[in-house]
C-alpha cells in the first residue's frame, strides 16, 4: 500500500491546494473562529466530567491545521475538564510505528491512510470501536467510510475529516463573459469544452502533472473520476484490489473519456502549450491559472482548494466550481477523495469519551466551523465558514452519494506511487491508452 509518507509529500507537493482529508481555506483563519470562551456546556454534558484527565492525541497535522483541530475541540476540554494535549508531525507513519513497538503508542492517532490502520490492527495494536462509537459510525456516515475502518469484521476507527476531489474549477469572469453554464452531464462538458474553443478560438482547460518525484499524480485523479463515473463504484473496488487487470476493458473505456478533453490539442493546454506540457507544468500554476480570468476556463482539482486570499472564491467571485458531472444528471454524486480515522491505543473510561466525542456530530459541526469537512451526515453545512467548504460538505451529503478513497493511495506503492503515475505522464507526452494501461499492468504483476 502507499506510504504515509508519500501521501503527505504529495499532500505537501500541492502546497495546501487540497489537504488530504481536511479543507482549510486561507478565508478562514484557525484563530478567527476558536471557541467562545464561555462555550456552551449543555451540548458536552453526555461525556461527563473529565477533570484530571490527559489525553494524548497524535497525528500528521501541523500548523494552520493543527489548530483548526485544537479550537474544535476546545469547548469540549473547557466543559467536561480534560486536558487534551495535541502532538503533529510530518514524520507520522515512521513514529507511529516507532511509538507502538517501543511501548509508547499515544492514546488517540489520527490515521489518514487505510492501509497504515490495516497493519496497526492486525499487529494487535489498537483498540477495537466500542458499540457507543460503532453506532455513531452507521449513523452518521455512509457504509463505505466503516469498511475503510474494519479490519477483519471488527471496526477500529471513526471517520474524521474528509477532502472531496472530482471537482471542476472555473473562472467566473470568463464564463460570464460567454455566457456559458455548469454542466450537469459528462457529455454536457464535453459539450461546452467544445462550445468555448469554437467561440472563442482558444484552448479552455489547465492542466499540469509536474510535482517533483511525485510528477504523474494529478493523472491518476482524472482517470479515478472517470472509471468510478463510467464503470460504478464495484468496479472501481475490483480495480484497487487487483481483482480485475490494470488494463481492463473498462479501465481502457475510462482513460479514453479522460483523454476527450487531456489529449485534445484544441483543448489544453490554456495559457502554457500544447498536450504534452502537462507533463512538465507545475500542477499548481496550471490549476492557479484559472484564477487569473484571461487564458483558462477550467481546471480539475480537489473541491477544498485553497486560493491566494486575493482570490475571491464564490459564483459571483473570481472563482468558481462544478462537480465534475457523472453520465447521467440524475445519478447519485460519485466522489472520490480522502479522509482520517479516529483509532485508539489505550482502553480508558477518558479515552473512551474523547472517541465518542469525535464520532459525533457534535464535534462533526464544532469542526465544520472551523473550516474543516467532515462528512457526517449531521453536519449543517451552513455551519460552514465560507460558500466553498458549504458544497462541499452539501456534495457529501446529496442523496445516495458515493464516496471512494483514492485508487492510487490505495494500490501498492511500486503502482500507485509509481507506475501510475509513470504511465499518465507518458500518456500526456504520446503512449497510447492500450500502451500505458498495460505497461501498468505489467508493473503490478512484477
Amino acid at each position: 500500500m502507499r506510504s504515509v509518507s508519500g501521501l503527505l509529500r504529495r499532500t505537501a507537493a500541492l502546497a495546501s491546494v487540497f489537504v488530504l482529508a481536511t479543507a482549510g481555506v486561507a478565508a478562514c483563519s484557525p484563530g478567527e473562529q476558536a471557541a467562545d470562551a464561555q462555550a456552551d456546556c449543555a451540548k458536552y454534558e453526555q461525556w461527563g466530567d473529565l477533570s484530571g484527565e490527559t489525553i494524548n492525541i497524535y497525528s500528521p497535522y501541523v500548523g494552520a491545521d493543527q489548530e483548526r483541530l485544537e479550537n474544535s475541540w476546545a469547548g469540549f476540554s473547557q466543559c467536561t475538564g480534560a486536558e487534551i494535549v495535541y502532538e503533529g508531525s510530518t514524520d507520522f507513519e515512521s513514529q507511529i510505528q516507532v511509538r507502538v513497538q517501543g511501548g509508547n503508542a499515544p492514546d488517540i492517532a489520527f490515521i489518514p491512510q487505510p492501509a497504515l490502520l490495516n497493519t496497526l490492527a492486525q499487529q494487535g495494536a489498537l483498540i477495537p470501536a466500542s458499540d457507543t462509537v460503532a453506532t455513531a459510525v452507521a449513523d452518521g456516515w455512509s457504509e463505505s467510510f466503516s469498511e475503510y475502518a474494519t479490519v477483519d469484521g471488527t471496526l477500529y476507527g471513526s471517520p474524521l475529516t474528509t477532502g472531496v476531489k472530482s471537482y471542476v474549477w472555473y473562472s467566473v469572469p470568463l464564463f460570464e463573459a460567454g455566457g456559458y453554464e455548469a454542466p450537469s452531464t459528462w457529455q454536457e462538458l464535453l459539450d461546452l469544452t467544445a462550445q468555448i474553443h469554437a467561440d472563442t478560438g482558444q484552448r479552455v482547460w489547465c492542466d499540469g502533472f509536474e510535482s517533483g518525484a511525485a510528477t504523474g499524480w494529478p493523472g491518476t485523479d482524472w482517470l479515478e473520476d472517470l472509471v468510478l463515473r463510467t464503470a460504478g463504484e464495484n468496479v472501481y473496488d475490483q480495480w484497487i484490489a487487483h481483482e480485475i487487470p490494470f488494463d481492463d476493458a473498462r479501465i481502457t473505456t475510462a482513460l479514453d473519456e479522460v483523454g476527450k478533453i487531456l489529449k485534445n490539442a484544441d483543448y489544453v493546454n490554456a495559457g502554457f502549450g500544447d498536450v504534452t506540457s502537462i507533463a512538465s507544468t507545475n500542477q499548481i500554476d496550471a490549476f492557479t491559472a484559472v484564477t487569473d480570468g484571461e487564458s483558462c476556463y477550467m481546471s480539475h482539482r480537489t473541491a477544498s482548494a485553497t486560493f491566494d486570499e486575493d482570490v475571491t472564491v464564490a459564483p459571483d467571485g473570481d472563482v468558481w466550481g462544478f462537480y465534475l458531472p457523472g453520465l447521467n444528471a440524475d445519478d447519485p454524486k460519485q466522489l472520490v477523495g480522502g479522509g482520517e480515522f479516529t483509532v485508539a491505543f489505550t482502553e480508558s473510561e477518558a479515552v473512551e469519551s474523547v472517541r465518542q466525542y469525535l464520532a459525533s456530530e457534535t464535534w462533526a459541526n464544532d469542526v465544520v466551523t472551523q473550516g474543516m469537512v467532515s462528512a457526517n451526515t449531521g453536519v449543517e453545512a451552513s455551519n460552514a465558514p465560507t460558500p466553498q467548504l458549504e458544497n462541499a460538505i452539501e456534495l457529501l451529503q446529496s442523496d445516495g452519494a458515493v464516496f471512494r478513497f483514492d485508487a492510487s493511495d490505495l494500490m501498492p506503492t511500486a503502482v500507485g506511487g509509481g507506475t501510475f503515475w509513470k504511465g499518465m505522464t507518458d500518456w500526456v507526452l504520446g503512449s497510447t491508452t492500450a500502451q500505458v494501461l498495460s505497461d501498468i499492468e505489467s508493473s503490478w504483476n512484477d
